[in-house]
């Protein structure tokens, strides 16, 4: 199965990277499953259901969340009726929609996707080890699910990268989110999980994590907040990454990262491409 995870989509500019680039990586690239992380994607803040739909429409199959999932209210009632909008796993009973889904996949299998969030630097939400350990325990790899992948929105690389091992062996991929910033650790851990501590962010990246730089750099330097942060408008970098299982097992055989337009330099999946 060919899998393209794409990072944090932040603001108008994000999403327009979505619009023209995916539809020609799911053509060109035959990809079987995308999965979008939309925590940031209207306005920086948050996702409507407009822009879920809009994702959608671009080619995902499904669109994770995270810390900012309830920034735009509205998500808090129509994410019911949003089958592919998944949010983190881990937090409290009660909350609104789910945060784990079976998903079909373009080629007409099942996908499991899952959400957990971190607790390291975070809202110390429920234990993302557990819950995990439950989502994967009720769904195996290869006997309810051809592939499973975890958006582990985290804030510390421990852990990720603890989440990771955790999972090995028992996911296709666990790929972090929430810092905005692509690491190089993209691999494959021993039992055959692919990793990578995050994705980055489909974004513009002539700012400060996605926003516009002048109000965070006042905030550091000064400590007074005279503003809202707007996300930047140049034109974005679609980051994410590409992983190949084997469909025997479910497991990667491959892994590249993924980085498309913008300021950040060009990187495909050679695999894919030649």
């Amino acid at each position: 199965m060919r899998i393209l995870f794409i990072g944090d989509v932040v603001g108008r500019t994000g999403r327009t990277a979505v619009s023209d680039y995916l539809p020609a990586m799911v053509r060109d690239w035959s990809l079987d499953l995308v999965i979008v992380n939309g925590e940031n994607a209207a306005g920086g803040f948050g996702i409507t259901e407009a822009i879920y739909q809009e994702l959608l429409d671009a080619g995902a199959d499904a669109i994770t969340l995270g810390n900012h999932a309830w920034d735009q209210r509205e998500a808090l009632v129509f994410i019911e009726r949003a089958p592919r909008l998944i949010r983190p796993a881990n937090m409290p009973p009660g909350t609104p929609g789910r945060g784990a889904a079976l998903v079909d996949t373009k080629n007409g299998r099942r996908a499991l996707v899952v959400n957990a969030m971190g607790r390291v630097f975070m809202t110390p939400f429920d234990d993302p080890f557990a819950v995990l350990g439950r989502e994967l325990a009720a769904c195996p790899l290869r006997e309810a699910a051809d592939a499973i992948v975890v958006d582990f929105h985290c804030e510390a690389t421990s852990e990720k990268q603890g989440v990771g091992f955790f999972c090995d062996g028992r996911a296709s991929l666990v790929v972090g989110t929430h810092t905005h910033v692509p690491t190089a650790d993209h691999q494959i851990l021993p039992g055959g999980t692919a990793y990578m501590s995050d994705a980055g962010m489909t974004g513009d990246y002539d700012s400060i994590i996605g926003m516009q730089k002048e109000e965070p750099l006042r905030r550091f330097t000064t400590g007074i907040p005279s503003a809202r942060f707007e996300p930047a408008s140049g034109e974005a970098t679609l980051s994410g990454v590409a992983v190949e299982t084997d469909d025997s097992t479910g497991l990667a055989v491959k892994i590249a990262p993924v980085r498309r337009g913008g300021r950040l330099s060009p990187t495909l999946p050679d695999f894919w491409t030649d």
